[in-house]
């Protein structure tokens, strides 16, 4: 099912980016960056990340660096905190509309967390005056091959890769229910899970979204939701927050090497993201199946 989504996705997504719509997105974007402190050219940075992933973004940061542009850490981190919210949302937009929560929700739930995220960030930075020194940049991405042949290769083994990992949790998860262990595990979770208004089986999988990222938890929450174990409203929580915040460890740790700062892209991001699930849990406390309706559809 995963690679069903991924698959066209990512070849419509290589077409409309060798058509330049990328440039068009990042037109858009430039005036915007203003709201969150930052500089215009990010918005060609944040609208490639948007449509690629962030590695994509990532390099055309650097190739900003290297025209020699110097950025603050304030801007970088910023910068980081809004790309890790929402990046490669034709993608990881599909694997959450597999899993039953609608498409306009995610897109505007993570692009709107960006902006207020990104907005906020910046009038904290600015307002106790933090981060205004010279961002260090510790590590460039690897300019890749630009040719198709070398694109569909990197295609291919990125599929191979996720459908190994998924397929080597789901047996991983298995044999931890056979264990008992997720069961201890979910008692230790249930308080914290409970405060967001999520239940316990959401648990497992909320973990492998924050640590291994959406594409690996999404796929495991659209086989949930396809059994009918889960709530809707649990998966639309479980989902959220997996947009909002996964790849916890890899991802801070690139934006780190880019010079941004760890308060912000692990500890703040974090922070926020169960800050939003618990506002939307509360939200959905008090909705009925109608409402549910309008965010989320039997997948």
């Amino acid at each position: 099912m995963l690679l069903k989504i991924l698959i066209p996705v990512s070849i419509i997504v290589k077409i409309l980016e060798m058509y330049g719509l990328i440039e068009v997105i990042a037109s858009y974007l430039s005036g915007a960056m203003g709201l969150m402190g930052l500089p215009g050219e990010f918005g060609l940075v944040w609208s490639t990340a948007l449509l690629t992933n962030i590695y994509g973004g990532m390099v055309v940061f650097f190739n900003l660096v290297q025209s020699g542009a110097i950025f603050s850490v304030r801007e970088v981190t910023i910068l980081a905190v809004v790309v890790l919210v929402a990046h490669a949302l034709p993608v990881e937009v599909g694997i959450a509309r597999k899993a039953g929560v609608r498409v306009w929700f995610s897109v505007v739930t993570r692009i709107g967390c960006a902006f207020i995220f990104g907005a906020f960030l910046n009038f904290i930075f600015v307002t106790f005056n933090l981060y205004s020194s010279d961002a260090t940049i510790f590590w460039t991405p690897e300019i890749s091959d630009p040719s198709l042949l070398s694109w569909m290769v990197s295609q291919l083994r990125s599929y191979i890769l996720i459908f190994v990992v998924i397929s080597a949790l789901m047996f991983i998860m298995e044999t931890l229910k056979l264990l008992g262990i997720m069961s201890w595990l979910n008692k230790k979770l249930e308080p914290f899970l409970e405060m967001l208004g999520m239940s316990r089986e959401v648990a497992p999988l909320g973990i492998v979204g924050l640590t291994l990222g959406l594409s690996y938890g999404g796929g495991l929450i659209i086989q949930e939701a396809k059994s009918g174990r889960l709530k809707k409203k649990d998966v639309v929580l479980g989902v959220s927050l997996m947009n909002l915040c996964h790849s916890l460890i890899e991802d801070s740790l690139l934006m780190i090497s880019l010079g941004a700062a760890l308060s912000g892209v692990f500890v703040a991001r974090l922070f926020f993201a169960i800050v939003v699930v618990f506002l939307l849990a509360r939200v959905l406390a008090f909705s009925n199946d109608k409402i549910l309706g309008f965010i989320y559809s039997s997948p």
